[in-house]
């Protein structure tokens, strides 16, 4: 089946895990909407049209009610083909040695705004995307979390791992919400991937990872993607509320 009416919006699109998603769904034929807050959005998209694929770049900060309020007007008649919804979008702030904070340290406003993002952001745009959804019978969300929230990390602040953890248990209401009107919600953990917000952490932490994983590699945000893609197909239709996890074997539950 032709994924051409098959509208994808990836949040958090513009680089790393988001614009690999999103060059993958593009080259599967979904015209894709590239939403973030960085303007190399812009580039993502114009990199997908040039190999031929259908995309659209538009600013969305994810946490903000009124941008994501104005969602509709921002697709225009793509707005009613939605049918694929990634919710991408986060941040992981560190301290000034490129480390976790410690709880002790945190800001509660670097708290707030990690929660807004990552975990409000999803719910955000989730509940604005799901009118289009329902009306057509079909749709796919996918939400991106972390294995930083199925166990303990040496690398993620606590604000991460609780938004990423509240977002499987959003994902897994949401799935039964919505299994009713014929739309599946599931979720990516991704490991340590080889994104530019993998790259801020402090020296030395990404080889010691790595030397952990039994695959003995970091994963790359087409890893990932590949993922994606067949949670958006018609080959995942009986599967929702799950979380795959994308780590090479570095959690095994």
């Amino acid at each position: 089946m032709s994924n051409e009416g098959k509208v994808a919006l990836v949040t958090g699109g513009a680089r790393g895990i988001g614009a690999a998603i999103a060059a993958k769904l593009a080259a599967l034929g979904h015209p894709v909407v590239v939403a973030d807050v960085l303007e190399e959005r812009e580039a993502t998209a114009e990199a997908i049209r040039a190999a031929g694929g259908k995309a659209r770049a538009i600013a969305l900060d994810v946490a903000d009610d009124a941008a994501v309020a104005a969602l509709p007007a921002a697709l225009g008649d793509w707005w009613g083909q939605l049918g694929v919804l990634v919710n991408n979008a986060g941040i992981s702030p560190k301290g000034p040695d490129g480390r976790r904070r410690p709880i002790r340290e945190m800001p509660a406003e670097e708290w707030r705004r990690v929660l807004a993002v990552n975990l409000t952001g999803a719910f955000l745009v989730s509940q604005a995307c799901i009118p289009p959804l329902r009306a057509r019978g079909w749709g796919r969300i996918i939400m991106l979390t972390s294995q930083a929230a199925r166990a303990k990390s040496q690398i993620a602040g606590a604000h991460y791992t609780a938004a990423k953890s509240g977002l499987m248990g959003f994902a897994r209401s949401l799935a039964t919400e919505l299994g009713p009107d014929g739309i599946t919600v599931n979720s990516i953990a991704p490991g340590r991937i080889d994104t530019p917000m993998a790259r801020g952490a402090a020296a030395g932490a990404n080889d010691a990872f790595a030397a952990n994983i039994p695959l003995g590699r970091l994963g790359t945000p087409g890893d990932v993607a590949e993922v994606a893609a067949f949670l958006a197909s018609e080959a995942a239709g009986y599967l929702t509320g799950a979380t795959i996890d994308v780590g090479g074997g570095s959690y095994m539950p």
